[in-house]
């Protein structure tokens, strides 16, 4: 009898925990709205059982009506309603990349109509006895071409070149004493990281970094899916240290299914018994469930925020305070 009341007690734990997210349409909060685009809203807890709010609005990237866009700011921040007026009133702003307090700078690549205007900070100064020594990470994005092609890599980015190079997978960090690196150096390093870890590399991808050619992109990280299933790069990125992988916040990511739609995904945190956020894993296992292809996290915390037809989504973590960001991704209705 004991044994029986065990394994219920089992299969009731684990159903709790991999049960799918039941999702509402509301987008009747949020007209007008295009017949290709819509919003659902979930308040279903966590699948580790704590209170949750998540909003996710899904668009069909082959809608030649609808331009995907981006919109950056130089040293300086706006709200995500700022730059929805800015925009001329766009269908959908959301939060992207993340930033310095410090400088307003973007620390991610942006592109917007085929330019680059923001970059991936290539450099972290080591601590220690590696002072004197410099890593150089790959950071991730999400990028959308002109054929309303979606696709996820890992991206190269400096002033001196129009277009930045991705690697369709992670990378792992170099790590030297020189403090920046340059275009001809990646593309020796891939050849040679190619050829350390040519058993997980399928051989479909192609080798090297190649040109990104994107019309418009936004960088975050890490990558949370890929070929749907859940592959976190957070060690090749370095984005978050020791257990932080595991902390519950809120959450901003992007992600495209197989057939061509975007999927893009708020989650409200931070606020004990009503909402209290995701971990990079539980926003993970969110996207794949909505049949997301490949998938990116995006910057989060007090930023994350999205606005549909200029109505809010989650409420901001700052007492429903829109934080100044440098850079938001747009929807607009052409």
């Amino acid at each position: 009898m004991k044994i029986f009341f065990l394994v219920a007690m089992l299969f009731s734990f684990s159903v709790q925990v991999f049960a799918q997210l039941k999702w509402q349409n509301v987008d009747s909060l949020y007209q007008p709205l295009p017949g290709s685009v819509h919003v659902f809203k979930t308040t279903d807890s966590m699948f580790d059982g704590k209170p949750n709010i998540a909003y996710y609005v899904i668009a069909d990237l082959k809608d030649k009506h609808l331009l995907f866009d981006a919109d950056t700011t130089y040293k300086r921040r706006l709200t995500p309603s700022q730059f929805y007026e800015k925009n001329k009133q766009p269908l959908l702003v959301v939060n992207c990349t993340f930033f310095s307090f410090e400088t307003n700078q973007n620390l991610n690549v942006v592109i917007d109509d085929s330019r680059l205007v923001g970059y991936n900070i290539h450099t972290i100064n080591g601590r220690g006895k590696d002072t004197f020594t410099y890593r150089h990470p790959f950071g991730s994005a999400i990028g959308i071409d002109k054929k309303g092609n979606a696709d996820i890599a890992w991206v190269y980015s400096d002033s001196f070149a129009k277009r930045p190079l991705a690697s369709q997978h992670p990378v792992e960090a170099y790590k030297d004493s020189a403090t920046t690196i340059n275009s001809k150096f990646v593309k020796t390093y891939r050849a040679k990281y190619d050829g350390h870890l040519h058993e997980k590399i399928s051989l479909h991808a192609p080798k090297g970094f190649l040109k990104w050619k994107m019309q418009s992109a936004i960088g975050g990280g890490p990558v949370l899916l890929q070929e749907g299933e859940i592959k976190i790069t957070n060690n090749e990125e370095i984005k978050f240290a020791g257990k932080a992988i595991n902390d519950k916040h809120p959450r901003t990511a992007m992600g495209y299914t197989k057939d061509n739609k975007l999927i893009i995904l708020v989650v409200q945190g931070r606020f004990p018994m009503i909402a209290e956020g995701a971990t990079l894993n539980q926003e993970a296992q969110i996207l794949k469930d909505l049949g997301c292809w490949e998938a990116l996290n995006l910057d989060g915390g007090g930023s994350s925020c999205m606005l549909v037809n200029g109505k809010t989504t989650i409420k901001p973590s700052s007492e429903g305070v829109q934080r100044p960001v440098p850079a938001v991704f747009t929807i607009k209705i052409k």
